[in-house]
């Protein structure tokens, strides 16, 4: 899984830019500011599918030749979109067959966006020619600097092509109805298929009760599994249809970081690069956004990846549009650099006219003018970018822990009917990610298919889906040195979510020591408290479910102290081959999450990359052929001081020489090249 992206001497910088909603005089004032702003790579085309195919037969590429001359002339470089993301509303009329149904089983019309049936033949058709004749016509341009297909790939359909051709994924990953009927545990309410013809669709026709719980979890699983495909292989046509005309052509797609109903893990190896669109909401934790980055650098094994889009000022779709108060861009935008980022990038460069997003910040304003704060945050912002030029890109984050993150288990913990509706797979994975990221610990996401060797820590919560070999993989991590903490609802069910013998954590039992008898669920505001022992010293609260679990061979370091399972386990060790297998029965609170995580560190031998890292402060480091950089992003309204023993370097920003004292003026950034980088491993 490579990243394949052109060479760049600075790293690029732009957005999002539609001039088919405006006259040519207006592309000339939007060039003009683009130099003035630092910006130099253009997202175009990406909604333009009438403009370039007004009808079946018609093809019209001059306005795109108008925009990519522009662009080139000015020494410029496009990010190439395939204009496909919202279907021509001459073929919703002519090939109704184009249009997606939804789960209340009710055909859409034309209008919007994402509004295509992948499983369409229209579609099937039309898009993949579409680009095909783009790479043909532009392939061999210089401006182009890479392909971007479509448009935040989202959405399902439930129309009788999709039910067919799910069908055949079925009995390719089934061959047989008893195999299926027995992951389903179909003999349920009388569920059994006795003909492939007779499976449906799972919508609220029948077995879905909204948006979170369904009468047959296999059957929602596999649907949701099924979909993530589909999309992807109408990306896969696009991209195809490129590569066909221009093999070494670099071909993304945006996505969305902790978007729910694609497995991104499945899309990463056909993404040249990952690309991915980040929009903290204004409550959002910098913490929350920063595993949004981890998450999307983990797709390829910590490659870089690009920030597709963010918004200069604000949103559109919230409640509340709160503006970015003054410099938040520019941390927001570091912060993405400080864990992989290798692009920056906004939507839009020019507000648009009319329509629903007229009201999106933008780099341009309605007024276009660029005496404003925010047009001056962006120009300074690539100043900044030119200043450091190219020695940055390709560098990685090295982490030595890593925390479990896969699509069907989500999708699988929300699926049941129980055991409490204030279950969410997010919240909790966040919350664990933040016990180490919040301590100065650079974390990587990692899934079933990933290789653990260089984590000396895995942890995980919700890790309720064990798909075949991760048990074993697991098993060998900790037995080969490596601290593994099991969290809530570990190892309940297989990959068709049907619960194994024996109950949880089925075939994590061994290695952990322990089964689990019952679980306890309290309504929200209530809670009980983990009272730690040994050299876990501590009383802490703990919420949502609580394990009652039955100690086989473990250590007892962790008892529930209320209720009438008070003194009873709820967090145990034990030692297995050169490592430490852990088990936690519950949702510890922030404060105990983060001195579990900082034991577990210790024990592993991993420091943190700056010890007592203080409130509101990050700190992450990039390596490569460049040399070493730290990054120090104050996210707080007030300047802090940090200590970050044996530091010497330049901060590039600045050009001001830093030692191991550093002074961060209210959401200020530091990015230090350092003097020199001590290879010691067990830092990261």
């Amino acid at each position: 899984m490579t990243t394949r992206l052109p060479t760049f001497t600075k790293m690029p910088y732009g957005g999002d830019w539609n001039p088919e909603q405006w006259e040519r005089p207006v592309w000339d004032e939007d060039v003009s500011l683009f130099e003035q702003a630092g910006i130099d790579l253009l997202s175009v085309n990406i909604f333009a599918w009438t403009t370039l195919q007004p009808g079946e037969d018609t093809y019209d590429f001059t306005r795109l030749d108008d925009v990519l001359g522009l662009l080139e002339s000015h020494g410029m470089r496009a990010c190439l979109g395939t204009g496909t993301a919202a279907v021509p509303a001459w073929m919703a009329t002519r090939f109704p067959d184009v249009m997606r149904v939804d789960e209340q089983g009710r055909l859409h019309r034309f209008g919007g966006r994402h509004n295509a049936c992948p499983n369409s033949p229209t579609y099937r058709r039309f898009a993949p020619a579409l680009a095909g004749k783009l790479a043909r016509r532009y392939g061999g341009r210089d401006v182009v600097a890479l392909w971007h297909v479509s448009n935040e790939f989202g959405g399902a359909c439930y129309c009788p092509r999709c039910e067919a051709a799910f069908r055949l994924w079925l009995r390719e990953r089934y061959s047989t109805l008893d195999a299926l009927n027995h992951a389903w545990n179909a003999a349920f309410w009388s569920q059994t298929i006795t003909a492939w013809e007779e499976i449906v669709a799972p919508n609220e026709l029948n077995v879905q009760r909204g948006q979170r719980t369904t009468a047959l979890q296999g059957l929602t699983l596999d649907y949701q599994r099924f979909m993530s495909d589909a999309l992807l292989g109408a990306y896969r046509l696009e991209a195809d249809a490129i590569r066909a005309e221009i093999p070494t052509a670099a071909v993304t797609t945006n996505l969305m970081g902790t978007y729910r109903p694609l497995d991104y893990r499945a899309w990463a190896p056909y993404l040249d690069v990952v690309a991915w669109d980040s929009y903290p909401s204004p409550s959002d934790a910098p913490a929350t956004t920063a595993l949004r980055h981890t998450l999307m650098r983990s797709l390829k094994a910590g490659q870089p990846f690009m920030l597709m889009e963010q918004t200069p000022s604000q949103q559109n779709w919230q409640a509340y549009n709160a503006l970015k108060r003054p410099g938040v861009m520019r941390l927001q935008s570091w912060q993405a650099v400080a864990h992989g980022a290798d692009a920056v990038m906004f939507f839009q460069m020019r507000r648009s006219p009319g329509a629903c997003e007229k009201f999106h910040g933008a780099v341009i304003e309605h007024h276009g003018r660029t005496d404003t704060r925010v047009f001056r945050e962006v120009a300074q912002l690539g100043a900044e970018l030119r200043r450091i030029g190219n020695v940055t890109l390709g560098s990685r984050v090295p982490a030595r822990v890593a925390v479990w993150f896969d699509w069907p288990a989500w999708w699988a913990v929300e699926n049941s009917s129980g055991p409490t509706a204030a279950l969410e797979y997010l919240n909790e994975v966040t919350a664990l990610y933040t016990a180490f990221h919040a301590q100065g610990y650079a974390v990587d996401l990692v899934g079933p298919d990933d290789d653990l060797g260089r984590y000396k820590v895995m942890a995980s919560t919700l890790l309720y889906l064990l798909p075949v070999g991760a048990a074993e993989k697991i098993t060998a991590f900790v037995e080969g040195g490596g601290i593994f903490l099991g969290g809530l609802m570990t190892g309940v069910a297989d990959e068709s979510d049907r619960v194994f013998p024996g109950g949880p954590p089925g075939p994590l039992r061994e290695l952990l020591g322990v089964w689990v008898e019952e679980v306890d669920a309290l309504p929200p505001g209530h809670a009980n408290e983990v009272i730690l022992q040994g050299k876990l010293d501590g009383t802490f609260a703990c919420t949502l479910l609580f394990e009652q679990l039955r100690v086989e061979d473990a250590e007892l370091l962790g008892t529930y102290g209320q209720d009438f399972y008070a003194g009873s386990p709820v967090l145990t060790r034990r030692w297995a081959g050169k490592g430490q297998a852990w088990k936690l029965g519950t949702s510890l609170d922030a404060a105990g999450l983060r001195v579990l995580v900082r034991f577990l560190c210790d024990e592993a031998g991993v420091q943190p990359l700056v010890p007592d890292l203080p409130d509101g402060l990050e700190v992450t480091r990039r390596e490569g052929d460049g040399g070493c950089f730290l990054f120090l992003l104050n996210h707080t309204a007030q300047k802090c001081q940090v200590t970050v023993p044996g530091l010497s370097g330049t901060d590039l920003l600045s050009g001001e020489p830093i030692d191991q004292t550093v002074m961060l003026p209210p959401r200020g950034v530091r990015l230090v090249h350092e003097d020199q980088l001590e290879k010691e491993p067990e830092r990261y």
